[in-house]
């Protein structure tokens, strides 16, 4: 059975302090609260990933990971994070391909499978985003977008390498805007991703693939939209800024 996975996205909120009480809170909630064996991650800022790594090494119950790192190992870049670096404060996954990677700084799918591999050399989870833009969806091309996304992005990597990936589908039209996609528009292109996943790499590895719906997931939409079958988690922004409201999303697979 694939792994279920709700992974909350900070993006740019909060200071020190206020970053380390939340993740405290939510550590705590998951212990007493969460039951099952879904994956509970946070990506926090990067300058907060250290201190959160050691809070989550206490409890083991939830993991850490980055929003974004450099397309290479190392080297003169000033102001920009490694897959090592993140790797190295125990991070398990880090977020590539966020849409707001490609809208505001240029991220092309090109880019975005460097940035795959060399996550993958350092150990990370790439938990890879796709999507379209509402433009797209209205045009019809949200298909051609969403297969263009994963050719260039992650399918050259062989079948053991793709296994430790975790897809992500972002509509970008719902980020931030507090629309959702109903179910049955998720479910569609989720089912849609799983069947190009099958196509090159099989059943098997099909059927093994975590697939995160990402867009105004909220606790009141989250248990229709985990119960569609190819849904298997969520990539959580705005939500996963409370400590309450994140940890009834992950509450969703308890029963």
């Amino acid at each position: 059975m694939r792994k279920k996975i709700v992974a909350g996205n900070w993006k740019m909120n909060m200071e020190y302090t206020a970053g380390v009480s939340l993740f405290s809170e939510v550590i705590n909630m998951v212990r007493d609260e969460v039951r099952g064996d879904q994956e509970v991650v946070v990506c926090p800022p990067s300058i907060f990933l250290h201190s959160l790594g050691v809070l989550a090494a206490q409890q083991q119950n939830v993991n850490i990971g980055g929003q974004n790192c450099h397309q290479k190992e190392s080297g003169a870049y000033t102001g920009e994070i490694s897959a090592a670096m993140i790797k190295s404060v125990a991070a398990e996954y880090v977020i590539l391909g966020h849409s707001e990677r490609r809208q505001y700084f240029g991220e092309t799918n090109e880019l975005l499978a460097e940035k795959t591999n060399v996550s993958l050399k350092a150990g990370l989870k790439p938990i890879f985003c796709i999507g379209e833009t509402l433009e797209e969806r209205n045009s019809g091309a949200h298909f051609d977008i969403i297969s263009a996304q994963l050719a260039e992005g992650v399918f050259h990597l062989d079948a053991e390498s793709f296994a430790n990936v975790v897809l992500a589908y972002e509509p970008v039209w719902a980020i931030g805007t507090g629309v959702t996609a109903s179910p049955e528009q998720a479910q569609e292109i989720h089912a849609f991703i799983r069947k190009q996943i099958e196509e090159r790499y099989g059943d098997a590895v099909a059927a093994n693939t975590t697939i995160l719906y990402g867009g105004s997931c909220n606790p009141k939409n989250a248990p229709e939209l985990f119960a569609q079958a190819d849904i298997d988690g969520g990539l959580i922004g705005g939500a996963s800024l409370k400590s309450r409201d994140f940890t009834d999303i992950v509450k969703v697979f308890n029963s």
